[in-house]
């Protein structure tokens, strides 16, 4: 039952909705000790010759009455106790949501979608069932077991009683037993069910590269082995859910033939009337709901034990990346600079970059090239804090970004990834995803910026086409150049492009570079790119090798120093030349 207890504040914060709920399960399990005791006066009476029509009349009309206000105290109960589960519910979604919201990409690194979408439903289900399914559950075995037990104790005859409880310890040593054997069983379901959900996200949304490379008949059997054994593992808890049901009617059993028996001879003792066994074996009778909802109780209760702690120990996990005390909310602007003495992934030692030193000043443009793993991207990445540099700094307009707020920082950084997400939306609410209030017009103008409003007027819905599964398939440039015009929507002081270039063709790259310098004037622009075409233009150059700075200045630094930059440069333009069907003799 430590899950209750766990759930305290809860209990508390809506105490007055349970304490109602439980005052009309009270009640209810009072009124409904009324019917048998009316029906053993009522076999009395017959055995006595003394009963009535006008009596039974009485009699009956008051037992509809009885069922009157039970129906109507049900009704309130059932509100009171299943309406604060269900905002529990709520309440955890939230908890979980905003938790999600605040971790960095270390967090999602060591967990997998499927795991954190299982805790957002299935373990949240199971604490809700234990908020309302388990209190009732506890509330009315013990409210209804206890007064029965009372009533046939005080009112009928206390040594029957007795008799008929002796089976009672072997139920709850049974059902303790059992509680045991299925909390750990339902642990390892809900663990092989978040990998099974996890299987079905990465499937699905990788789709394409199954097909592409025809292994759906591979992934079909992966897929079949996970799916046994999430049954496997629920089957193990049904087996001993299973246990519950026939142990606790076993043991009624037993208490009501000791019932029968030694309840005749204490009527044939004249120890206790005929209509006295009745209303007792009837009595019996209710205390099979109590002894069962027991075996519920156990059921929800390990259940909701094991998807709690699931969930506790998520929300326990603390963030990684945090705001100073009195951090600066207003949004920063100026002077880029960067002095990185050594930077390391969290838990590695290795070191991606080191001795990263150069300025930007306002409105110049960066470009960042190097080979595939030389550190771009983690250089990029730390400038929007999603990790943090413990040794070394990046300042914009003087002031260190770790002294700004995450949000003001962020605020002032347009992020155009090398992983371009698109929202299940129209085209035009994806574009001004950062800037809800925008006008068609501002995003008309970001798309022609972008390069891609010719494209989006040519869809059949325009700009109301809505991307995703039930909208229209985009191509990977039409992808980057929708990300592209999301960011310059809202026209931030630094907009980053991490290598957000490569998917369109040279003609439309050359576009776009050259409407991002004519509209983004005192705007600090950084290009991470392959292909050097993209950065020609820029005020600084940076060649990055194995996390350091092998060259810098501008292109035509560069060429005249003719190392690696040079090389790459000349390389590429043979390309070019190559594709245009061009050449040398």
């Amino acid at each position: 039952m430590n899950v209750f207890k766990d759930l305290f504040w809860f209990f508390k914060q809506e105490k007055k909705y349970y304490l109602t709920g439980i005052v009309m399960l009270f009640l209810v399990s009072l009124l409904t000790l009324i019917p048998p005791y009316v029906v053993g006066v009522i076999v009395d009476r017959i055995l006595e010759g003394s009963l009535s029509r006008s009596v039974l009349i009485q009699w009956l009309i008051f037992l509809l009455v009885v069922g009157i206000l039970t129906y109507i105290l049900r009704y309130v109960w059932r509100i009171m106790i299943f309406g604060p589960s269900i905002r529990l519910g709520k309440q955890l979604r939230n908890q979980l949501y905003v938790h999600f919201n605040k971790m960095s990409p270390q967090f999602y690194q060591k967990r997998r979608v499927g795991d954190l979408m299982a805790h957002s439903t299935n373990d949240v289900q199971a604490v809700e069932a234990t908020a309302g399914e388990g209190v009732l559950t506890l509330v009315d075995s013990l409210t209804m077991g206890g007064m029965v037990v009372i009533m046939m104790a005080l009112a009928i005859n206390f040594p029957l009683t007795l008799i008929v409880l002796l089976p009672m310890p072997l139920m709850a040593w049974a059902t303790g037993y059992y509680g045991k054997l299925l909390h750990e069983r339902f642990f390892h379901a809900q663990s092989a069910f978040s990998d099974l959900n996890d299987k079905v996200q990465e499937n699905v949304s990788g789709v394409r590269v199954i097909k592409a490379f025809g292994q759906e008949a591979d992934e079909k059997e992966s897929f079949r082995k996970q799916s046994a054994d999430v049954v496997q593992k629920n089957v193990a808890v049904a087996k001993v859910d299973s246990l519950f049901d026939p142990t606790i009617s076993f043991i009624v059993g037993l208490s009501y033939i000791l019932a029968i028996s030694f309840g005749s001879w204490f009527v044939v003792r004249e120890t206790i009337t005929l209509g006295e066994l009745v209303t007792f074996t009837m009595y019996l009778g209710m205390l099979i709901w109590p002894m069962l909802a027991f075996g519920f109780l156990f059921n929800i209760v390990e259940r909701g034990r094991a998807s709690y702690d699931r969930i506790r120990s998520l929300l326990s996990v603390k963030e990684d990346i945090t705001d100073k005390e009195n951090a600066i909310v207003t949004t920063p602007s100026g002077n880029l600079a960067y002095s990185i003495q050594s930077y390391s992934f969290p838990e590695s030692d290795q070191a991606v970059l080191r001795d990263i030193q150069f300025r930007l000043e306002q409105g110049e443009t960066l470009g960042i090239v190097g080979k595939t793993g030389s550190g771009k991207t983690t250089l990029l990445r730390l400038l929007l804090r999603e990790f943090d540099c413990k040794d070394g700094d990046m300042t914009i307009g003087g002031t260190s970004i770790y002294d700004f707020k995450r949000s003001a920082l962020r605020s002032a950084i347009g992020y155009v990834p090398q992983e371009h997400f698109l929202f299940s939306a129209t085209l035009a609410e994806n574009i001004a995803f950062g800037k809800a209030e925008a006008t068609m017009a501002e995003i008309k103008r970001a798309a022609q910026i972008a390069c891609i409003d010719e494209d989006i007027e040519r869809f059949p819905e325009g700009y109301n086409t809505v991307v995703g599964e039930r909208g229209v398939t985009l191509s990977g440039g039409q992808k980057q150049r929708i990300s592209i015009a999301r960011a310059i929507l809202l026209n931030p002081e630094i907009l980053i492009l991490d290598d957000s270039l490569s998917a369109v063709d040279a003609k439309t790259e050359e576009t776009i570079v050259n409407e991002l310098r004519a509209n983004r004037a005192n705007k600090t622009t950084i290009i991470s790119a392959h292909r050097l075409s993209a950065i020609e233009h820029a005020d600084l150059i940076i060649v990055l090798e194995d996390g350091r700075i092998a060259e810098r200045g501008t292109h035509e630094e560069l060429l005249e120093a003719d190392q690696w930059y040079a090389m790459m440069y000349r390389h590429q333009q043979l390309e070019s030349l190559v594709a245009q069907g061009g050449g040398t003799a």
